[in-house]
């Protein structure tokens, strides 16, 4: 028994280990920008890459972690492409202060704003604005792409919420600091100088509404566009820049003494003790995670090798199983973890395999917690692995519409901070009562294992046959077993491409892929963040049906 335990460990290490580096493969590719010959380029006019930086401005050896590095992975390929949307946005530390930074990629169609570079930026401001984070902008780009204006211009989660957001921050008293290190043209304009402080690169940096080509276009005047917008007119002419500097290290060595200078944040209160690696091996998550994704598994195996001394208190452990709740701590801070169970267990009614399956008594009890949780005021970490809530006559007659409801309640209600993990599938109504993204986690990533979709990508593709086969037959076409095979192949390809990871942290339904050991970083990133910012108002789950 131990030597097949042994080889099943070993099969799901190498999977899991593949999609890891499959994971790092693409995220080196997507680090390129638009390549290495426009990486030449940009050196050769003087400036630094948007992640060189990056890497000047943040503190050296801190923790850091970057959001969205695969947003429009495999988009706009009629366009060329847009890596990370042709934005780099990172949570890290600068002179020791948490902050998040965003910084065009010039090597990316100039910097342009594509739909995705809009809702990453957005994405970026939410962030901030959620945990009162200072923001950093490293401006160098050609504004809106002009093909996709209609997508990117005049809705109310387009190019100009960014604006707006820059008004409501500083009302909120986030700092934000602008550095214009490259173009900064038309709308895009207002974004420094709605900032608190703005800083211009000289010879490289400028800003104006209108360049050189449409003033004589529009008013018939020549200029050259170092006149016009340049750093000598607007810091010692216009007064529109606050600092002048010399080229990009100059400028970025001026914001972190701008941020050294400021004010101690805020203290939402949560419990923090000396951090401890746990005591089971992390890198064990890799034989523990099943290979195949209908296999069971325990997910305190998972737990033990998150948690500080692989250390937990389970809260309600013999009451409904397919769900497990527990305090804990990770990287010192308390939290609350809600966690799918996989396992095969034995209850007096015989053998049970939960398989992620959300039951009445499940969502009655991690209701139960999350509420205690807001109470003791714990941040609450979510991990998924989830294919719904249970379905059939015994379960609608017990009423688990109405105990599922409860969940949602108390997810959509908490006032803690709430984090969430995509270990697995992630599916239907089971992502929302677990957290997903439409339920505000202030950070959601994903392992490579992941999966996010309406229901599993068999019984999908099934349904969607059936609706094939049924058109098909309506218009008098016949239908052969291979005929019907051909199209099934067809919808579960299609359905199950939509179902990647890599499909959902294109369109930023996640903010990150991660490998598993990257895990404990991310959510202690995400409550020092959050712990800036104390709760606004108390929990409160409204009307309940019971």
């Amino acid at each position: 028994m131990a030597e097949r335990i042994d080889i099943e460990a070993s099969k799901n290490e190498d999977h899991n280990k593949l999609a890891v580096s499959q994971l790092n493969k693409r995220l080196a590719q997507v680090r390129l920008g638009g390549g290495e010959k426009r990486i030449a380029k940009l050196k050769a006019d003087g400036k630094m890459t948007a992640r060189e930086r990056i890497d000047a401005l943040l503190d050296k050896g801190a923790p850091r972690i970057e959001i969205g590095a695969l947003a429009a992975d495999g988009m706009y390929k009629e366009h060329g492409g847009a890596p990370s949307a042709g934005v780099v946005v990172v949570i890290g530390h600068v002179s020791k202060r948490q902050c998040i930074v965003v910084a065009n990629d010039a090597t990316v169609k100039a910097g342009a704003w594509f739909p995705m570079t809009g809702k990453k930026n957005l994405r970026a401001q939410e962030i901030a604005i959620e945990n009162r984070l200072p923001i950093i902008y490293l401006v160098d780009s050609a504004g809106v792409y002009l093909p996709m204006q209609d997508e990117i211009f005049p809705d109310k989660e387009h190019f100009g919420r960014i604006f707006r957001n820059n008004a409501v921050m500083s009302s909120m008293g986030i700092t934000q600091i602008a550095a214009v290190m490259g173009s900064c043209v038309a709308g895009g304009a207002y974004l420094p100088i709605m900032s608190d402080e703005a800083l211009i690169v000289e010879k490289t940096g400028s800003i104006f509404l209108a360049g050189s080509y449409l003033v004589k276009a529009a008013i018939g005047e020549d200029i050259d566009n170092e006149t016009l917008g340049g750093a000598t007119t607007h810091s010692q002419i216009s007064g529109v820049t606050d600092y002048q500097c010399k080229d990009d290290a100059d400028c970025l060595q001026k914001i972190r003494a701008i941020m050294d200078k400021l004010g101690k944040p805020k203290d939402a209160g949560f419990s923090r003790e000396k951090p401890a690696p746990p005591k089971a091996d992390p890198a064990a998550i890799y034989g523990i995670l099943p290979s195949e994704r209908a296999k069971p598994y325990d997910m305190r195996e998972l737990i033990a090798r998150l948690v500080d001394d692989s250390d937990y208190t389970e809260y309600k452990e013999g009451y409904g199983q397919s769900i497990l709740t527990c305090y804990a701590r990770i990287d010192g801070w308390a939290v609350g973890i809600v966690a799918n169970q996989r396992k095969v267990v034995k209850s007096k009614k015989g053998e049970m395999q939960f398989g992620g399956v959300i039951y009445s008594d499940s969502a009655d009890k991690a209701t139960r917690f999350i509420a205690n949780c807001n109470q003791k005021n714990i941040p609450l970490v979510f991990l998924q692995d989830v294919t719904g809530f249970m379905v059939g006559s015994r379960s609608e007659h017990g009423g688990i519409i109405k105990d599922g409801a409860k969940l949602v309640n108390a997810v959509s209600n908490s006032v803690v901070p709430k984090f969430t993990v995509i270990v697995g599938n992630s599916y239907g109504a089971g992502n929302y009562a677990m957290c997903g993204k439409a339920y505000d986690p202030r950070l959601i990533v994903g392992w490579p294992s992941a999966q996010v979709a309406v229901m599993g990508g068999d019984q999908a593709a099934k349904v969607l046959l059936q609706i094939e086969v049924a058109a098909l037959k309506g218009r008098g076409e016949a239908i052969t077993k291979e005929r019907e095979e051909e199209i099934l192949g067809k919808i579960r390809a299609k359905y199950e491409e939509s179902m990647s990871p890599y499909y959902a942290a294109a369109r930023l339904w996640l903010d990150a892929i991660i490998d598993p050991l990257e895990t404990r970083t991310w959510i202690s990133m995400g409550i020092e963040a959050a712990s800036q910012t104390p709760a606004t108002r108390e929990f409160n789950m409204g009307v309940l049906q019971t």
